[in-house]
């Protein structure tokens, strides 16, 4: 086995970091709606733009394909993921369960602590729509979703839950930005926490799956306005 020279460590170290930092970059680009869903990603245009080698970029594609948020296809290159209308009813279905269910088992056991970051959370992400600070808010809102289902109790809900919502990054965040969705978002945030609050299982269940179907009924509604547009692939 040869071992690596300790310059040649620190340039292994150095594109591993800048192909971390382009990969938060696109990330970002893509959850802003700096490219629509179906939209072919020009390498060599982006790692211009980022001031940067297409080799970081490529490797940014390839993890972003990992979360859901690109597909690939061969001989065509990559492209920012579209769902179908269909798949996205499916996928928010067994969502609004599983969410369901993580909202009426963490009903039933909540502490003084959990309480106190979930209000936390809620508080952040209404001075975020306040400000209309979307890259304040999102992360505030997945944060908030995930520790909600991580606190309910059940590893295999959590597991579950996760490998349904990757591919929904991008769409979740689109539904976000239409129609004043950030403010209608944070009502039923705190209807949610309110039901947590009083240890309802019950209405934090309904809670819970309302919001799930709230936030379908949106990017439905999003992707039906843009029906009409020519396709990207």
């Amino acid at each position: 086995m040869m071992l690596r020279s300790p310059s040649e460590e620190l340039a292994v170290l150095r594109t591993s970091s800048l192909a971390a930092v382009v990969e938060r970059e696109v990330e970002r680009l893509i959850l802003n709606g700096r490219f629509s869903p179906g939209e072919r990603i020009n390498e060599n245009k982006l790692a211009s733009e980022l001031g940067t080698s297409r080799g970081p970029v490529r490797e940014a594609i390839r993890a972003l394909e990992g979360s859901g948020l690109i597909v690939s296809v061969r001989n065509r290159g990559s492209f920012i993921r579209r769902l179908s209308v269909q798949e996205v009813r499916e996928v928010y279905e067994i969502r609004s369960a599983l969410f369901g269910l993580a909202g009426k088992l963490l009903a039933e056991r909540v502490t003084a602590d959990q309480l106190e970051r979930l209000n936390g959370f809620v508080i952040g992400m209404e001075e975020a729509s306040r400000e209309r600070n979307f890259d304040a808010y999102y992360p505030l809102n997945l944060s908030f979703h995930e520790f909600i289902v991580d606190s309910a109790g059940n590893a295999m809900l959590a597991q579950q839950y996760r490998s349904f919502v990757k591919k929904l990054h991008l769409f979740r965040a689109r539904s976000l930005v239409q129609g004043g969705g950030l403010g209608v978002s944070n009502k039923e945030h705190r209807e949610m926490l309110s039901a947590i609050a009083a240890g309802d299982p019950v209405w934090a269940h309904e809670a819970h799956c309302r919001h799930v179907v709230s936030a379908r009924d949106r990017l439905l509604s999003v992707m039906d306005a843009e029906a009409g547009k020519p396709d990207r692939i």
